[in-house]
């Protein structure tokens, strides 16, 4: 295959639909065409290794397996593989004869709706984030696990790309404190690996490892018909898409912190976390995110080759230094501390957690959410205060469920904030035990505004249905009428928190930073 069947392909009359003119968009495996309404992609004869479409039949097959893979994804963007017939010189789509190359067609959209290009004209949004998390989350729950007899689920075929990573970045080097710096995180990452290599195995074994995107980043993710949506998986090697979920969701995590969106990027982390459940991520997280670094920074080398202006190198040489210094942040020793949340339904407290989710990396862990976890969703005719999946035994588990997950946080070296009312003495102390134990400073977030405000944020609520929690305002009656006072030991590790009021949850922000400078 050659230019000539590329520059053959434009023509308008080989098309069974309107075409509004022809544009070609190179990458070093493919040619995208696109006419306007659709786009027709054809992968390039090349071998690096890592794939292979020298062959004929090998392009025919993943062609079918491109769209087999991202139409999990995606709803009427991937469409059909067509035969091109003919020579290069006069093909034809989908004629009779022998194949001479086959096209992937796909609908087209305008790439400015790329959230890559969303981001750079600085309209990437919170909602982006929160939908992204949410087709993540449920794509994960659906693609089918690895069988744990499969070579990949080992814990030494899992960590082998981490390894590769230092065997081929270290003969592109010359700059001795590059080389230093390359060292102390191969040192790190082996000794995280030998600590974490039961997990790794015990993650296989419970289905973990599954057939997943692989290739999760804002240029892989686009706005189709006002909804975000995720494309342009990995087809063309099983080693890169068999992987642990959680390293499917550190590529994006990586990749918004890259582009300077910290804040989105926790964000994005706990959502999903909220959606899947899979805490036993949280250890693995920053070993995920520096290897899906340190592969861009092995990418960015690679093209040093063929360079041979001088400023162009030293461009390449400085994206390859950003990218290991993000590697080498996720090393950096945690500042953990645990948070509760206090207060009575709608008063805000998932407002509070989500902004020290985004401000300083704590793990959101909501009650709501894990309540329905464990027992599943309120039956409707049971919407009496303690009844049904709110009575005392039900509120006991969440709670000791809620502790687990924050010592398990604090264990991996994430700050957490527990979001529940949090109204009893005991559910408090209980939560500052688990600080203790972890040797984390403890501080409770007491809650509150007027009732006037309460009761229409849950109005808002209610009538947006989105949120999971059932409290009725006879139910916030209720909490407030039996709610525990804070103790004198208790308020001297507590911050009030008027929720309707910025400017105090500023100052919460400030003073948490400010007794833990490394945040």
């Amino acid at each position: 295959m050659s230019q000539a069947l590329i520059a053959a392909l434009q023509n308008p009359a080989l098309y069974p639909h309107p075409v509004d003119g022809f544009q070609v968009i190179e990458t070093h495996i493919s040619w995208v065409l696109l006419t306007g309404p659709f786009a027709y992609k054809i992968k390039k004869p090349v071998n690096f290794g890592f794939l292979d479409f020298t062959d004929l039949d090998q392009r025919r097959h993943f062609c079918g397996e491109e769209l087999r893979l991202n139409q999990r994804l995606t709803e009427g963007l991937y469409l059909e593989v067509l035969p091109v017939t003919g020579s290069e010189e006069a093909p034809q789509l989908g004629g009779e004869g022998p194949a001479i190359e086959y096209v992937l067609k796909m609908r087209q959209f305008p790439q400015s709706q790329l959230l890559s290009a969303v981001q750079a004209r600085g309209e990437l949004t919170p909602a982006h984030i929160d939908a992204l998390a949410e087709q993540i989350a449920g794509f994960h729950g659906r693609t089918p696990a690895v069988a744990v007899d499969h070579p990949l689920c080992l814990p030494r075929a899992i960590v082998a790309p981490m390894r590769q990573n230092f065997e081929q970045i270290r003969p592109l080097l010359s700059d001795a404190a590059d080389l230093r710096q390359l060292e102390a995180l191969e040192g790190w990452m082996e000794a995280s690996i030998a600590r974490l290599e039961p997990l790794l195995a015990r993650r296989a074994a419970n289905g973990a490892i599954r057939e997943c995107h692989g290739d999760i980043h804002l240029g892989n993710a686009t706005l189709l018909d006002g909804q975000v949506v995720l494309f342009d998986c990995i087809e063309f090697n099983e080693e890169f898409r068999l992987i642990d979920v959680a390293l499917d969701v550190a590529f994006l995590a990586m990749d918004l912190e890259d582009r300077g969106l910290k804040a989105l990027s926790r964000r994005f982390v706990s959502a999903w976390l909220e959606r899947t459940g899979d805490y036993d991520a949280l250890e693995l997280l920053n070993l995920y995110k520096a290897h899906r670094a340190l592969v861009r920074a092995k990418v960015a080398l690679f093209s040093l080759a063929h360079q041979s202006d001088a400023v162009q190198k030293a461009a390449t040489l400085r994206q390859y230094r950003n990218y290991a210094n993000l590697a080498e942040s996720y090393s950096a020793i945690p500042t953990p501390f645990l948070a509760i949340a206090s207060g009575v339904s709608a008063v805000g407290k998932s407002h509070v957690a989500l902004r020290l989710v985004e401000a300083l990396g704590a793990i959101r862990v909501r009650s709501d959410v894990e309540r329905k976890r464990l027992f599943g969703e309120q039956p409707q005719q049971t919407k009496e205060v303690g009844d049904g999946i709110y009575n005392a035994e039900a509120s006991a588990a969440t709670y000791q469920r809620l502790h687990q997950l924050a010592a398990q946080a604090l264990h991996a070296g994430f700050p957490v904030v527990l979001d529940a009312t949090y109204l009893k003495r005991e559910q408090r102390a209980a939560a500052w035990q688990v600080a203790e134990s972890n040797g984390a400073p403890f501080l409770i977030l007491d809650c509150q505004a007027p009732q006037e405000v309460i009761a229409a944020w849950l109005q808002q609520r209610q009538s947006e249905g989105r949120d999971p929690s059932d409290a009725t305002l006879q139910v916030i009656q209720a909490q407030q009428a039996g709610r525990d006072e804070l103790s004198e030991d208790e308020q001297a590790h507590s911050r009030r928190v008027d929720t309707h009021q910025a400017a105090s949850l500023d100052g919460l922000i400030d003073s948490i930073r400010q007794r833990l400078p490394a945040l």
